[in-house]
């Protein structure tokens, strides 16, 4: 992803987490808000308990290329976090999207896709 997608000031994560909006699952969770900038911004937010750089790495990864697939589904108005939890380190890639595309559709972030 392009660095106009990026949030990596702590400064800027922080007050995504103070306001305090989340939708999550026992895999993910994604705090968001509202923003006045073109396009969308996200941080990835992993811990050391899920596992060692080389799976922390991958998993980031993976997450990014979600994203890029569904970038133009997604509003561009917001700025969000998506905290990754240790269990997610168990479903396979398939799993990862479906959970991380209903959370974004679930957050009003994503806009269903019309399937005719």
């Amino acid at each position: 992803m392009k660095k106009e997608y990026r949030i990596k000031k702590n400064e800027e994560i922080d007050l995504i987490f103070k306001q305090k909006r989340s939708v999550g699952n026992a895999n993910l969770v994604i705090y968001y808000q509202v923003n006045s900038q073109k396009n969308f911004r996200f941080a990835i937010s992993i811990g050391k308990k899920y596992g060692k750089a080389v799976q922390r790495n991958q998993a980031k990864r993976q997450i990014r290329s979600i994203i890029q697939q569904n970038k133009l589904l997604i509003s561009q108005d917001i700025n969000f976090v998506i905290v990754v939890k240790p269990p997610l380190r168990a479903l396979d890639f398939q799993l990862k999207q479906q959970n991380l595309i209903n959370l974004l559709i679930k957050a009003h972030i994503m806009k269903i896709e019309d399937k005719k």
